[in-house]
């Protein structure tokens, strides 16, 4: 794939929101027009997505009648059908409207959590329409600025009576759907319920239908925290619950930058891409970032491409760096294999190992060989082998 041109094999997504950015900020106004869903759906179609994903304020605006929202949803659905564009995923925006200003599903104001109960459920009746198979679930108001504000346990309380009543009504109305959970620490508010992978998976196991629900970890989320995104996704897989993911780029922990995939931390970029394809997971590679507001229609577009690009670059990067014969020779050095043999041999149990009394010293000083090992990734990253 020298080309490195997108396949529909290639499952790329993106959200409306994220080409339809304007481009506004906390000290700026927009740079760019409002941009029709059904125009990011016809663009991302010229430029080899395969899905998209939405918000129903994407689509449609907040408090539109009947009649336009269903002259809206009618032409998105036009160009879901004359381009092939598949719905992949959709949500619920529960973060822009002023009613949602102390969160949805742990509001502390009642009427609150029953009005985003209510606006969740009208979308996801037009999502399973749409043929969608996640509903990503992102808390980016669920939270508080100071102490006093929120009992965090009586808001997970809520938070899992959400999930609970959302569950029952797909489950109930036969819907083909599943959850996910994104997690972020903080931006908008300033502590975020449920901040890391860790918090969602744990917070899942609670829930009144654990199967229905799994996460939808987020680079510069994760990375804004300080944490290891490839390591958040290791184990959303090893959990059996990596239902999504949404890949941009972010330069450590600072606000959430949403750079096109790639332009971020590359290093870390390349051990997704290296963890996804080596993995068991078959959904969509989504791309949740936002053309820089210096850029104009051209450059979304732009960046758009770029993201989807930089993904199949580090994709065949990281083949490379499997299938180079100095990396499996470095990777039996580091003894990587020797860690998938279990501690205990077949029949053994903790008997085998109370009184093991191995070679202390020789195995303090033997080196671990990583050195090696990383600087081949990094040449492989670099494109000098």
């Amino acid at each position: 794939m020298s080309d490195f041109v997108p396949r529909p094999e290639d499952r790329f997504s993106f959200g409306i929101w994220t080409v339809g950015w304007q481009g506004v900020d906390v000290f700026g106004p927009a740079t760019r027009p409002p941009m029709p869903a059904e125009r990011a759906v016809r663009k991302l179609a010229e430029i080899g997505a395969y899905g998209v994903n939405y918000h129903d304020d994407d689509v449609f605006a907040f408090g539109a009648t009947a009649a336009e929202r269903d002259e809206r949803v009618g032409a998105f659905r036009k160009a879901l059908d004359e381009t092939g564009l598949a719905v992949t995923t959709a949500t619920t925006n529960l973060f822009s409207h002023p009613v949602f200003k102390d969160g949805a599903f742990t509001a502390n104001d009642r009427d609150v959590r029953r009005f985003a109960l209510r606006k969740v459920m009208d979308n996801i009746d037009l999502a399973a329409s749409l043929g969608a198979e996640t509903y990503v679930c992102w808390g980016g108001r669920e939270g508080a600025e100071s102490g006093a504000a929120k009992d965090v346990r009586t808001a997970l309380d809520r938070y899992k009576e959400a999930f609970d009543v959302l569950g029952a009504y797909v489950a109930e109305q036969g819907y083909a759907l599943r959850f996910a959970i994104e997690p972020k620490p903080n931006e908008p508010r300033g502590d975020i319920l449920l901040p890391t992978v860790g918090h969602a998976l744990a917070f899942i196991q609670e829930l009144e239908r654990p199967a229905q629900v799994g996460v939808n970890p987020e680079v510069g989320h994760e990375e804004m925290a300080g944490l290891n995104y490839a390591h958040g996704l290791a184990q959303a897989l090893w959990h059996g619950k990596l239902f999504h993911l949404d890949l941009n780029g972010q330069h450590g922990p600072r606000y959430d930058q949403d750079l096109r995939f790639g332009a971020g931390n590359a290093r870390g970029a390349f051990w997704i891409a290296d963890l996804i394809e080596r993995s068991d997971y078959a959904g969509p590679v989504h791309f949740d970032f936002k053309p820089p507001r210096t850029e104009d229609d051209d450059g979304v577009w732009e960046s758009a491409r770029a993201c989807m690009r930089n993904w199949l670059i580090l994709c065949a990067k990281a083949r490379a760096f499997r299938a180079d014969p100095e990396v499996a020779e470095a990777l039996r050095a580091a003894r990587v294999d020797e860690l998938a043999e279990p501690t205990l041999a077949a029949g053994e149990d903790w008997r085998a190992v109370r009184d093991f009394t191995p070679d202390v010293q020789g195995l303090a000083e033997r080196g671990a060989a990583f050195e090696r090992l990383d600087q081949l990734a990094l040449e492989h990253l670099y494109g000098v082998r």
